[in-house]
């Protein structure tokens, strides 16, 4: 399917990756959430997936994600909820289609860019699907600390669903103050 990346967007892709490290090339994702949001922030659709990994992949797991994963309870959900990855990326790229159809998913979240290497390298059928313009609200975060000294403080639970929660309330918040002033 061929999208129109030049066409105007009406929603945006909010996703948040779970990994065993920063690396594409060395690591895997474990957890996906995706939530789909009009411009005011409403919750149109949600997708969530645990991926399924040996004992073997997660051991290759970075230390920073070997611990949070394991405090968070997600290393035990990998190994008994965790799901086939092609399966997941097929309802994943069926959940895009769904909710999009030939409109570019613009991609959202903190940090973004770093999920779509990920993405780029695991998942090529989902970066197909996506615009080439991203919303990164880590940018936000960036002007509004360094140039107006505000600061969100977010919760970092380092679960999927729960870090785009936190990424929409400090877009929203800093949309806000805008608004205010």
């Amino acid at each position: 399917m061929q999208i129109d990346k030049s066409a105007a967007t009406t929603k945006l892709l909010w996703v948040d990756l779970e990994m065993t490290g920063l690396d594409p090339d060395q690591h895997v994702i474990v957890e996906v959430a995706a939530e789909v949001t009009d411009w005011t922030f409403k919750t149109v659709a949600s997708f969530e997936a645990i991926i399924h990994h040996s004992d073997e992949v997660l051991a290759r797991s970075n230390p920073w994600a070997k611990e949070q994963h394991q405090k968070s309870g997600l290393t035990e959900r990998i190994r008994t909820e965790g799901r086939d990855e092609q399966e997941v990326v097929r309802e994943f790229r069926e959940f895009i289609q769904a909710q999009f159809g030939d409109e570019p998913a613009v991609l959202a979240g903190n940090s973004i860019h770093n999920d779509r290497l990920f993405i780029k390298q695991w998942w090529s059928e989902i970066e197909d699907q996506l615009h080439y313009r991203m919303l990164d609200v880590s940018s936000w975060k960036l002007v509004m600390q360094g140039k107006y000294d505000v600061c969100f403080e977010k919760n970092d639970a380092h679960r999927a669903f729960d870090d785009i929660q936190a990424s929409i309330a400090e877009l929203q918040y800093y949309l806000e103050w805008f608004h205010k002033q």
